[in-house]
């Protein structure tokens, strides 16, 4: 899938995440992305990541071809309250290899950063893999997803 074929990068952040959010924002603006920032973008007041979670698996709910990405500090918070949705498969990544075996193999449609410990730099790229990486659409994995789902 292209950048083309994305119809929308819903981009999340609680307070925790707001610095990592706005850079990859920019970036994927700058790299054709047509990308929705749902907030949070003040630092200073906190927000419970669970409602940022459901903010944007909302915006998700009738886009099969969006994907999103969800920042907070630790990045397990946003992963575990997005996988709550059945329309959602969510995955903390570190590194942009993983991001790319996640899409393949499970065909995650958020990816969710850890704030407090990834570098920005590193985050991009995960993004970027995140984004361009194509599901292995074979009947094994379709099967498995669809068990979850």
């Amino acid at each position: 899938m292209s950048n083309q074929d994305i119809t929308t990068v819903y981009l999340a952040a609680d307070h925790r995440g707001v610095g990592l959010k706005l850079y990859l924002y920019e970036m994927l603006m700058a790299d054709g992305y047509h990308v929705v920032d749902l907030g949070t973008n003040d630092l200073n007041t906190p927000v419970d990541f669970p409602d940022i979670a459901k903010k944007l698996a909302d915006e998700m709910l009738d886009d099969s071809q969006s994907r999103g990405i969800l920042i907070c500090g630790t990045g397990a918070g946003m992963e575990i309250a997005a996988n709550r949705y059945r329309h959602i498969r969510a995955s903390r990544c570190e590194r942009p290899e993983q991001a790319r075996d996640d899409r393949f193999h499970d065909d995650i449609n958020i990816l969710t950063l850890a704030a407090d410990d990834i570098d920005i730099e590193i985050a991009f790229l995960c993004a970027q893999s995140f984004l361009t990486s194509p599901f292995d659409n074979c009947e094994k994995r379709i099967r498995r997803i669809e068990k979850i789902s």
